[in-house]
């Protein structure tokens, strides 16, 4: 086991309602039960030591060759050993569990096989419950299962012959042999709840390797099918699907609400300071999801999602006192308080681990611009409670747009007037008053089109810069901000208008590297924050996307082309990329991988147009 592998170094599986990582050496080093944000199991990516974590891998030393795919257009996980005495299989998945119903128990199953020759297994348990903060105790049960009891939650270790666990002070270990044609199989099973729940048959039957077998089949027929609703047949099939499964596994199936990533405090510059949590629901994120959702045919998930939406609308009670806030946990819980935890080093040593974010109270106003945009994609957005919530946000809004706020980027370095923020202002009061025409619901269409036309203005009037030829970052800097990709896709100007052009220009010449981009320069607009960070993935699908719409195919499939050689062996990709290639942030990363669908729906759309005149 590597002390800290590579972030990219990781392919994710996950049941819909919790996710774990597995690294490509056949080691679980990631994993929060019994939802995504609840505290870890395993979290050895967070401290090699401390964490936890759970390998299973060939026992050849260094003689294996591994690699690590996914079986197609599914969400299981195969990571190959291959040695001169024999090639096995480490199979990986979690049973799916759509239900609305959160559910205590979760299993992770790793199948294991031998297709040639001979081959030793080493399986190594050592879970660290509560983010490695609290002891738990073992027991070994009658049927040769152990029993690993930490505070509120249970982590049983269930496995087939030829496999007999020992135990290690109180964590488990094992070694055996598998012959070609012979399967053996490790259930980990987690249950929530009181002290005692577990007693009894904890984990459920037994397993066989038949059961594990039929769950296999099971869990791959799940994702076939749900990727027949999808209607993508363009030019990157392969990406855009893996993307797709990688926005259902980041998606909480209860509620609907889907979470930035699966991590927490992996850092945007190795030894930096900028490491966050990633487990929660951004509303800007989730909101521009919908119309990738439903471009791809992906109706329901953009419909749950609305559902959620329009829930926090009604509901409020935010932390920050406004309407909306820029963040909540999966089930809608406004409160997420951010600790340090310092009992963790970090990923290689980039302290500090951060759980909870406190940028949850932050005043971001481009929120309820990504609001309307995810609702106005719906033919209505709730009826007549649904559009009353939504058009008393409209009205608070009216009268509360004009202010400076923390920006998209939750910068941690004071309030400004940014452009982005007034920009997707502008969207919120466009969409709601067409939506209000089209649906012929009730509003002050006056007042509404009032303040749309007064945020316009005052963005031509403060948000350019002449001398730059560009629209800027703030109005009170001539500094360039990739969030500004966004202008034409939501309508504010078309992807031709000349000044649109120049600012794209502009981008090129200072954000853009080898076509990665940059979200902002943080030396020549401080964030408040120390260090530097990489390339923003989004930012440079955004870019792919922008330029395809502006005519400049040649340049966006090069671009495009160059971005996917940054995707890891399985197609995921984390929130940055780092001077030498590397991946850099939690991962993976939900905002990423939308923008690349966005970015190859355009693509396809503009060259089927472009081969389309020229036949």
């Amino acid at each position: 086991m590597k002390e800290y592998p590579p972030i990219a170094d990781h392919g994710i599986v996950g049941d819909l309602q919790t996710a774990a990582l597995i690294a490509a050496d056949g080691t679980v080093d990631w994993w929060c039960t019994p939802r995504f944000d609840a505290p870890s199991v395993f979290a050895s990516l967070l401290d090699s030591d401390r964490g936890g974590h759970c390998r299973l891998a060939a026992d050849v030393g260094d003689d294996a060759t591994v690699r690590q795919l996914y079986l197609p257009d599914t969400a299981i996980l195969i990571t190959r050993f291959m040695a001169p005495s024999g090639v096995g299989e480490v199979v990986d998945f979690m049973p799916p569990d759509p239900s609305t119903t959160p559910s205590t128990r979760h299993r992770l199953i790793r199948a294991v096989r031998v297709v040639r020759g001979s081959m030793p297994f080493e399986l190594i348990c050592r879970p660290r419950f509560d983010y490695g903060r609290a002891p738990h105790d073992l027991t070994r049960l009658d049927d040769g299962s152990m029993l690993f009891r930490g505070p509120g939650t249970d982590l049983h270790l269930q496995i087939t012959a030829p496999i007999t666990l020992h135990p290690d002070g109180t964590d488990v270990s094992a070694r055996f042999t598998l012959q070609a044609g012979e399967r053996a199989a490790v259930v980990l099973t987690s249950e929530t709840g009181t002290e005692g729940a577990l007693s009894g048959r904890p984990g459920g039957a037994t397993p066989s390797v038949e059961a594990v077998l039929d769950a296999l089949e099971a869990c791959s027929a799940f994702w076939l099918d749900w990727l027949r609703a999808s209607r993508y047949r363009g030019r990157w099939h392969e990406m855009v699907t893996r993307s797709a499964i990688t926005l259902k596994l980041l998606t909480y199936a209860p509620t609907g609400a889907p979470i930035a990533a699966v991590t927490m405090g992996l850092p945007e510059q190795i030894g930096g300071e900028r490491n966050w949590d990633y487990r929660y629901t951004w509303v800007r994120d989730a909101s521009l999801s919908v119309r990738s959702l439903i471009d791809l045919g992906f109706t329901a998930e953009a419909n749950a999602f609305r559902r959620w939406l329009r829930e926090r609308l009604d509901a409020g009670g935010t932390t920050s006192g406004e309407p909306l806030q820029i963040m909540y946990r999966v089930d809608g819980e406004p409160h997420l308080t951010e600790e340090v935890l310092d009992h963790l080093e970090g990923y290689r040593r980039s302290a500090p681990v951060r759980a909870g974010n406190a940028a949850a109270d932050q005043i971001q106003l481009d929120i309820y611009g990504e609001a309307a945009y995810a609702l106005a994609q719906a033919e209505d957005i709730g009826a007549v409670r649904g559009w009353h919530a939504f058009a008393r946000v409209i009205d608070w809004l009216t009268d509360h747009w004009d202010r400076p706020d923390e920006g998209i980027w939750e910068t941690r370095g004071g309030r400004q007037n940014f452009t982005y923020s007034r920009l997707m202002t502008w969207v919120a009061f466009d969409r709601a008053a067409k939506l209000a025409t089209a649906h012929s619901r009730p509003g002050n269409l006056t007042r509404w089109l009032d303040a749309r036309d007064a945020v316009l203005q005052q963005i031509v009037d403060h948000g350019w810069n002449g001398e730059r030829r560009a629209f800027v970052q703030h109005y009170d800097t001539d500094v360039l901000d990739a969030s500004l990709l966004l202008m034409p896709k939501v309508g504010f100007l078309t992807p031709t208008d000349p000044d649109w052009l120049t600012t794209l220009d502009a981008m090129d010449s200072e954000l853009v590297s080898d076509s990665l981009v940059y979200r902002y320069n943080p030396a020549a607009s401080p964030d408040g924050l120390r260090g530097s960070e990489g390339t923003f993935n989004l930012c440079s699908f955004l870019y792919v996307e922008a330029l395809a719409r502006a005519g400049r195919l040649n340049q966006a499939r090069y671009a495009f082309s160059k971005m996917l050689t940054y995707a890891n062996h399985v197609g995921l990709f984390a929130e940055e990329i780092g001077p030498s290639g590397e991946q850099l942030g939690n991962f993976p990363q939900a905002f990423t991988h939308l923008a690349l669908i966005d970015a190859a729906l355009a693509l396809d759309e503009e060259l089927d147009r472009a081969e389309g005149r020229a036949g």
